[in-house]
């Protein structure tokens, strides 16, 4: 069953502090083990079928707003010799929610990492912002950064990953002292800075200005989906997938697009349309992976080069022949590795190196650049 549609009200939000005071953020242990309080959508099947967390937390945000937090693994100090298992924070892109993420998550979770993850605002089961106005980038940095606090204990660090719009939040919280507190390393997944609505392929027009035109109408549209389709299937796979997509690929991506509200998705997109980052991205002070599709339309490749060349620690570009924008559905055992690789070298290694042994993303050697570079990697196609 889909999450039910959540109007956004008449009264703002007030604006998002660039960083809360620690007082403000509050973490409390929910369930162990128990199932999802909200159904997840139809198609959701096989490997993306979401699994059950192991841990829940809540975290709230600058603005007071309290939304839960998933932890998938082991959890801290129960690694083996009592070291914490390496922790890897992920964060959903657009119109997605957790449950993105679960070949990811299960890939992670197999080989000794412990996973946290959470619903952007109007996501899933986190509350949306009271107005479109309301939507901002600072908004979603503020919640990234109360998941760290939360999540993670102090001195704590982790591999923060995001995808579309959950890299655009890592870049919007730059520089930001919890961000730096908690995070070793980086993975900019399907993702862009600037010029979004111009650069899409969505719709394969001539001249810029025309394809900015088009992919704005797109990004502000609030017709509503309804249910799945033969047609939607269809259309989603043009839009978001690669080449010759596995037919379980199309029907999560179906299900999970249509599950998100239509005023959310309204919402999110009018800042998509707008957004530049460009500015905040060489304060990612940290090693940073780049991934993306070479049949990405909604952030065709050249934004993943233009992101390689501004990071001041880029850790390699990884291009994944053949695919689209929804590389952790398409190809997560890579997308998996590449986050396990920044693990295994900016991480410390739990006692017996349990962790990131079963999966090798490799971010040194050939996988690594030095500032300004990117060292382009590309992944052999998965058979369908």
């Amino acid at each position: 069953m889909s999450r039910p549609a959540r109007a956004l009200d008449a009264a703002p939000i007030p604006p998002a502090a660039d960083d809360v005071p620690a007082g403000a953020r509050t973490a409390t242990t929910l369930t162990a083990g128990a199932a999802p309080a909200v159904a997840a959508p139809r198609g959701l099947t096989g490997r993306y079928t979401p699994p059950v967390p192991d841990r829940e937390l809540t975290a709230r945000s600058g603005d007071g707003v309290a939304f839960p937090v998933e932890v998938y693994g082991p959890g801290g100090g129960s690694a083996a010799g009592g070291a914490p298992a390496p922790a890897v924070v992920l964060v959903h892109g657009w119109t997605c929610s957790t449950l993105f993420w679960a070949p990811v998550i299960r890939e992670l979770t197999a080989t000794g990492h412990r996973v946290i993850a959470y619903d952007q605002r109007g996501h899933g089961r986190s509350p949306a912002p009271a107005t479109p106005a309301a939507c901002t980038t600072a908004m979603l940095a503020d919640d990234l950064c109360a998941v760290l606090e939360t999540a993670l204990e102090p001195g704590e660090r982790a591999v923060v990953g995001g995808h579309s719009l959950g890299g655009m939040t890592i870049m919007a919280a730059a520089g930001r002292a919890r961000l730096r507190a908690h995070a070793a390393a980086l993975l900019l997944c399907s993702t862009g800075a600037q010029h979004l609505p111009g650069q899409a392929r969505v719709f394969p027009l001539p001249s810029e200005r025309a394809r900015a035109v088009a992919h704005r109408l797109l990004l502000h549209a609030r017709t509503p989906l309804g249910p799945v389709t033969p047609l939607s299937r269809k259309a989603l796979a043009y839009g978001t997938l690669g080449r010759a997509p596995r037919p379980d690929t199309v029907e999560a991506t179906a299900a999970l697009v249509h599950a998100c509200p239509t005023p959310v998705r309204a919402a999110w997109g009018a800042v998509l349309a707008g957004l530049d980052l460009a500015a905040r991205v060489p304060r990612l002070e940290v090693p940073t992976a780049v991934v993306a599709g070479t049949h990405d339309r909604l952030t065709p490749l050249p934004h993943a080069r233009r992101l390689a060349a501004l990071l001041p620690h880029c850790a390699g570009v990884h291009e994944l022949a053949g695919r689209g924008h929804m590389t952790p559905l398409e190809e997560p055992e890579t997308v998996s590795a590449v986050l396990a690789g920044l693990v295994r070298d900016h991480l410390p290694r739990p006692a017996g190196g349990a962790a990131a042994s079963g999966t090798d993303g490799g971010t040194g050697a050939a996988g690594t650049a030095g500032p300004g570079a990117a060292a382009a990697t590309s992944s052999t196609e998965e058979s369908a």
